[in-house]
């Protein structure tokens, strides 16, 4: 298919060739950014992914469309006690465990498309070579003092036990399940000899005491009027997001700041960590045993993945004058992020490119509580597949719900509106009216509609207005954008779609336009295409899979964000085949998702034959939706009936009806070619492996 498009500078996207490697180009702004590293002993869930993932995903994307150089570097924490305790209970090394959950996050990400430019892992040879080093510097500077200290002993296994080996009741609350470093009922940072009635993890029989013990302190109480300074000065410039350290105001509220910072060790009684290097003197001795605390060497993770990724790390890290580091987390993770790394990083005495943005989410629950593995609750891991939702929609709908400001509620109902009203009804809307329009009326061929390349007139005789509007939009979307405000930048794409409808409308495009101005009706099509085009790149951060169908649509490469609407795609410019974008998704399978990801809890209300077979097959005739409707009432009166069927099913029940619905317009159409015989018995495999599979999942349902 013949391509015209504008020729200009920076109007394409620049794509790194594959195998190339990013490094920061010199007296350019360039953009390193994480997400805060999740724990390899368990599965993520959607309040996670939202929380540091997809989010610094979507403005790692979002860079790129602005053609800057851009690294996204995550992996997985996987040292300290919370490895070991959960490879005890699952009967596995931590080394075993970590290989398990690495598989399982990634294979989650991947699906939930995010682009990391390198996942890696922090149990490597040169997370430990520069978590020793810094170590080491710190040690030179004076930051590190001996201090003996009691520590929970476990007489029954003959060792000092780590902060998540000991669990009791918590001295604050009174919750008897607090685990040695926090109480998960009220939030309270614990010390292990504090709880009372301590128990032993490995065996709840065990006699547990306390003994003394020493360990390496860093000497945050040294540390801190430089740590100070540092906040108030990277808040201002780096314009942070309000968190528990610093207000909207910049003043430090942070509790241990504000009563004083006090030395925290950096040493643990475990084998499963980085070895404490050798430093001479007396005040060291003994150490060589321990490993380095997993809250000291969890943020030195970053830099040590990325030198995973290119012997050229300090390129990234080593640049505070042409390198902004952008972070991503919950608010959780905020107090190491803003007070304890940066400390360290201070303390090492090397130019480490620091912290410029820092970017916190509140929590978010799950219809109507909170997400709970143990009851398993609330979507895990891999399992938003089992719904037949496509990642596109997912990640439209967790972007919308971002809980930016204040904790924010997961709903199927919301999310099925979402996809509806929003991306079919709106976005998808627009896209496919004109490209049907172009294919059916030009023969997929843009036509003349007289404006020269480049931008549009926002003094243009017809669509001054129009013009402007998406000008204006355009300028909100980049600074919501730059400023890290993605739930605003979503909804403003939304709105230029919204205002290309409207555009259509307005403008009266159909044949009779076309008969009676041929020439104004050429102009808006060649301009709604044009806006459909710009909208591939404000889109593609939040959808990439979405830009990439649009892409393929409009027979155009990917693009840059640009500052104004542009006459970019040219007349003789021809398009592809339009196809939806977003199919609908039937109300009533909000109750199915939520029956199959409520819990362990007894069914009150058990679906029946609700939600039968017509609710999930698009474009069915009205006599076969009888006779299905027949057929579901027929199985309803069966004693095989009693109980719903699953997610899988019914998500696939609405697979084998889409795919049907492929193969009859397929057998429909004429002449019978070769290519169309070819492609119909593809489909038609297709279709043959779709019902095997829906009915292995009612046979296991």
């Amino acid at each position: 298919m013949a391509q015209k498009i504008r020729e200009a500078e920076g109007l394409l996207r620049a794509i790194p060739k594959p195998g190339e490697t990013i490094t920061p180009a010199p007296g350019e702004r360039n953009v390193l950014i994480t997400s805060a590293l999740p724990y390899c002993n368990n599965v993520p869930h959607l309040g996670n992914i939202i929380g540091s993932t997809l989010s610094a995903d979507v403005f790692a994307r979002y860079n790129r469309t602005r053609n800057l150089r851009t690294l996204y570097i995550c992996g997985t924490d996987e040292y300290g006690t919370a490895t070991e305790t959960q490879a005890l209970k699952e009967g596995l090394t931590p080394r075993q465990l970590c290989d398990k959950y690495n598989a399982t996050h990634v294979e989650t990400y991947k699906w939930f498309e995010l682009g990391f430019d390198y996942f890696g892992r922090t149990s490597t040879p040169l997370h430990t070579e520069i978590a020793q080093e810094i170590y080491l510097n710190l040690a030179e500077h004076g930051f590190l003092e001996r201090l003996e200290k009691e520590q929970t002993f476990c007489e029954g296994c003959n060792k000092f036990l780590a902060d998540r080996f000991v669990e009791g009741t918590c001295p604050h609350c009174g919750s008897d399940d607090a685990r040695g470093d926090q109480c998960d009922v009220c939030g309270r940072t614990l010390d292990a000899v504090d709880l009372i009635n301590p128990r032993c993890l490995v065996n709840k029989t065990h006699k547990v005491a306390t003994r003394t013990t020493a360990h390496m302190y860093l000497k945050l109480d040294a540390l801190q009027p430089r740590t100070e300074e540092w906040i108030r000065k990277s808040w201002k410039e780096g314009k942070w997001s309000p968190n528990a350290v610093i207000n909207a105001e910049g003043d430090i509220i942070d509790a241990r700041l504000k009563a004083g910072l006090r030395p925290t060790p950096v040493t643990r009684d475990l084998t499963w960590g980085v070895p404490v290097p050798h430093v001479d003197g007396k005040e060291h001795e003994g150490m060589e045993s321990k490993v380095l605390y997993v809250w000291f060497d969890a943020c030195i993770g970053y830099p040590s993945i990325t030198a995973n990724y290119t012997p050229e790390w300090k390129k990234w890290w080593f640049d505070q004058q042409n390198v902004r580091l952008y972070q991503f987390m919950g608010k959780d993770n905020v107090y190491f992020h803003t007070i304890y790394f940066p400390s360290v990083q201070i303390g090492d005495g090397r130019p480490w490119t620091m912290l410029h943005h820092l970017s916190t989410t509140e929590y978010l629950n799950y219809e109507g509580g909170k997400f709970s593995k143990s009851h398993n609750r609330g979507v895990f891991g891999p399992a938003a597949r089992e719904t037949g939702i496509p990642p596109s929609v997912w990640r439209y709908y967790l972007i919308s719900a971002r809980p930016e400001t204040a904790d924010s509620m997961f709903s199927w109902a919301d999310l099925i509106a979402a996809n509806n009203n929003v991306l079919l009804n709106n976005f998808g809307n627009f896209v496919n009216r004109a490209l049907k329009f172009v294919v059916s009326q030009y023969d997929s061929v843009i036509p003349d509609g007289g404006d020269a390349p480049g931008p549009l007139s926002p003094n243009d005789e017809h669509d001054a207005e129009f013009i402007s509007d998406i000008n204006n939009l355009l300028k909100e979307y980049i600074d919501a954008m730059d400023a890290v405000k993605l739930r605003l930048g979503l909804q403003t794409v939304m709105a230029v779609s919204a205002r290309g409808n409207l555009y259509l409308q307005s403008s009266g495009l159909n044949k009779a336009l076309m008969a009676e101005n041929p020439k104004r009706c050429a102009q808006v099509i060649s301009r709604a295409l044009n806006l459909i085009y710009l909208l591939t790149a404000l889109v593609h951060p939040f959808m990439p899979a979405t830009e990439a169908a649009m892409l393929e649509q409009l027979n155009a490469p990917a693009r840059a964000v640009p500052e104004v609407l542009s006459n970019d795609l040219l007349a003789g410019h021809t398009v592809g085949k339009p196809e939806h974008l977003f199919k609908r998704i039937e109300d009533k399978m909000a109750d199915v998702f939520r029956e199959k990801f409520g819990g362990n809890k007894p069914k009150e209300d058990p679906l029946a034959q609700t939600a039968d077979a017509t609710h999930v097959v698009p474009g069915m005739s009205k006599r076969k939706a009888a006779a299905a409707k027949k057929a579901a009432a027929a199985s309803a009166s069966s004693p095989a009936s009693d109980k719903p069927k699953s997610a899988e099913v019914l998500a696939w029940e609405q697979k084998v009806a889409a795919q049907g619905q492929v193969v009859r317009e397929l057998k429909a159409k004429t002449p019978k070619t070769p290519e169309l015989e070819q492609e119909i018995a593809k489909e038609v495999e297709e279709l043959k492996k779709l019902k095997a599979e829906l009915a292995e999942f009612a046979k296991n349902s």
